[in-house]
């Protein structure tokens, strides 16, 4: 069963594109990441999602309803963190969180407690007291307090140290282990290749592509930075594969697709100072592995 399911959504803004044809499906228990760069559409297609903004054509449906039909009924069952949060500052963040419980029913305080802690929040502070990255966890707190079926993360660790950003990991598959399904937006890569089982890639307010994690780690490029002692021979890496290739005074940088161990083998007997093997921006990954797509 999909619980979500998007079909040729699109959204204009008077002339201005927002999406076109935006089409996925989410099936129940996944972890579903949604990535594209800033801008691309994703905030827009989840707000639309949403039914917090009307789609131009198109249509949408969670558990089986018209999203814009249904929208405050769906809404019941779904956690939502937007990618910036506000609150009414002279709150405290309990006032807060017990204000947003209000709204569903047979809400559990203790579960409050619980993520709190779990996400070393302060109840007592005042909100115009807080960090960004505090106010992110408020954000995160108030998501799931009522148990959603639902949950729906747009670049939910903005603002949040690496250690909490793993805390909110794994509490995230935790509760996807206990069924909630999760859609999971974001403009890093390595953030949804981490938790995701597939991705849908926005570029420009498209879907050019729905990939399973594990075949777009297969087929991913690699980015070499290779810093040499003396004179660079480029014609070492005529190799099939090698794309945006460049040299910078004693230093080449080229990406690489295809079975590592060959450009390995061309480095034999070369004099290196340093050799650096890592994974591409997102933006790199857009302009060459999609490169066919555009």
């Amino acid at each position: 069963m999909n619980v979500i399911e998007i079909n040729q959504l699109t959204k204009y803004y008077g002339k201005h594109r927002g999406i076109e044809n935006v089409t996925f499906s989410v099936e129940e228990g996944e972890i579903f990441g949604f990535i594209g760069p800033n801008g691309a559409g994703k905030s827009t297609t989840i707000r639309t999602l949403l039914s917090l903004i009307h789609p131009t054509s198109g249509s949408a449906t969670i558990f089986g309803k018209d999203c814009f039909k249904y929208g405050n009924e769906i809404r019941r069952d779904i956690g939502y963190l937007p990618s910036e949060v506000f609150y009414y500052e002279h709150m405290k963040v309990l006032e807060v969180l017990k204000y947003s419980a209000s709204f569903y029913d047979h809400v559990d305080y203790t579960r409050i407690q619980s993520l709190a802690e779990m996400m070393d929040l302060d109840l007592t502070k005042r909100i115009d007291d807080l960090s960004y990255g505090n106010k992110k966890k408020v954000g995160i707190v108030q998501g799931l307090l009522h148990e959603p079926r639902l949950i729906i993360l747009d670049e939910p660790t903005g603002g949040l140290d690496p250690l909490m950003q793993q805390k909110f990991f794994e509490l995230i598959q935790t509760e996807n282990k206990n069924g909630a399904t999760i859609l999971f937006s974001s403009h890093i890569l390595s953030e949804v290749q981490k938790l995701c089982s597939r991705v849908a890639i926005i570029k420009d307010g498209t879907i050019i592509k729905v990939e399973n994690i594990r075949n777009m780690q297969k087929h991913n490029y690699k980015k070499f930075t290779l810093e040499y002692q003396g004179v660079i021979d480029v014609q070492h890496f005529n190799l099939e594969g090698i794309t945006n290739l460049t040299v910078d005074k004693n230093v080449l940088h080229f990406l690489y697709k295809g079975d590592i161990n060959r450009v390995i083998e061309r480095l034999q007997g070369q004099s290196l100072l340093n050799i650096l093997i890592e994974e591409p921006s997102l933006e790199e990954i857009f302009i060459h592995y999609y490169q066919k797509e555009d």
